[in-house]
């Protein structure tokens, strides 16, 4: 059997990051940046007040309570029309231009308008009091961002703020999904003998979007090599990768292992993990072909271990596997030795000791997908008798980056 490792390091290899491109950034958003950004504008760009309030001389007010002349009004927005003078203020909203002879602002809350053209301020302020000076966020020339910087919204503001329009990323990719077989039933009408509802594609198109791809649902493809080939070949062409579960164990004649066999250049592997143990990667005119296991939860195991880093990777991502942290085993996860890692599925979440206690699900089973569908976690279980409770164990965490 293939150990994980050596697996995962022969896709990874496989999968090198797409050409970048450049798009808008309003296209921008989730994908990962092919190249630093560097601030062409300040942030802000001039000195503003940073509340509600009434733009003054700190001199004016710096004895304590004051009552000066209101002498107009700036909102945000607007440009201030006149400088504010000895005695005088000037109401102003947050966000709104500093006037000139003004050095600082206090809030609204600490002031009471006495007629039509005073007010009175209850508090003495410094100099500079709730002033955004202009570039105290940015400056140019500053790198706001590395290459490899994922596009958050938080990101994507902050390309707007300093007006980067057109900005060099990984593209998202562009990922043809299949099932494959004549006992499947998309449709929702009823089974005959033999058939079963198709799950597995509607699994993996999902965690496909999760991940950031473009998905291709080429839908259910029936049994037969030629219709399968035009599906694949078409995918190959279209796209920038092909996943499809299904025929791929040691000993199966399937259309699919038999197709692939033929037009691509495949290599066929036995995991040393449960579940997930069948795996086929390969390239079809150069496009990445996963072929995972059947068993859906056999499939959701092999998409996490060995799919999802590798198309991560091609979009550019440096973190490419989900989140990982040593738990404790609230619960016994029993195995027997068999010469591979078990991935046990379970349920976690943080106690008062502030470390992460996990339990199994009920049932462990390949095709028992009902009670993995729940899950938090993978605990990663290596060869032997299984991990005790109240032990420490490592696991693979099914959420988050």
């Amino acid at each position: 059997m293939t150990p994980l490792e050596d697996a995962q390091a022969f896709v990874l290899e496989s999968c090198p990051p797409l050409a970048p491109i450049e798009v808008d950034r309003t296209e921008a958003l989730g994908v990962v940046l092919a190249e630093a950004i560097v601030a062409g504008e300040i942030v802000p760009p001039f000195d503003n007040t940073a509340v509600d309030g009434y733009a003054v001389r700190a001199a004016d007010v710096a004895a304590g309570p004051a009552e000066l002349v209101v002498v107009g009004e700036i909102a945000a927005g607007a440009a201030p029309t006149r400088h504010v003078g000895p005695g005088e203020a000037i109401r102003i909203m947050t966000g709104a231009p500093l006037p000139d002879g003004a050095d600082a602002v206090v809030m609204v809350e600490d002031s009471e308008r006495i007629g039509g053209d005073r007010v009175r301020l209850s508090r003495s302020v410094p100099v500079g009091a709730s002033i955004r000076r202009a570039g105290d966020d940015v400056r140019v020339g500053d790198r706001l961002f590395e290459q490899g910087t994922v596009v958050t919204p938080a990101v994507a503001a902050v390309l707007a703020s300093v007006n980067a329009a057109r900005v060099t990323v990984w593209p998202r990719v562009r990922v043809a999904v299949l099932s494959t077989g004549d006992e499947l039933v998309a449709d929702g009408s009823p089974l005959a003998p033999g058939e079963i509802r198709e799950s597995n594609k509607t699994m993996l198109a999902a965690l496909l979007a999760d991940t950031g791809c473009d998905v291709v649902d080429l839908g259910v493809v029936r049994d037969d090599a030629a219709q399968l080939e035009r599906a694949l070949r078409s995918a190959a062409a279209d796209c920038d990768a092909i996943v499809s579960s299904g025929g791929v164990s040691m000993g199966d004649y399937d259309v699919v292992k038999a197709v692939l066999g033929s037009i691509a250049d495949m290599t066929w592997m036995q995991i040393a993990i449960k579940p997930a143990k069948p795996f086929a990667f390969g390239r079809l005119d150069g496009v990445p072909v996963f072929g995972l296991p059947g068993n859906p939860v056999s499939s959701l195991v092999s998409f996490e271990l060995l799919a999802r880093p590798a198309l991560r990777r091609m979009m550019g991502h440096t973190r490419l596997t989900r989140p990982s942290l040593v738990a404790v085993a609230d619960a016994a996860l029993d195995r027997h030795p068999d010469g591979k890692v078990h991935f046990m599925r379970v349920n976690g979440d943080f106690g008062d000791d502030g470390r992460y206690h996990v339990r199994p699900v009920g049932a462990q089973g390949s095709h028992q997908l009902a009670a993995t569908a729940l899950a938090d976690a993978m605990a990663v279980v290596p060869d032997g008798p299984g991990v005790p409770a109240g032990a420490d164990v490592a696991v693979l965490l099914l959420h988050g980056d």
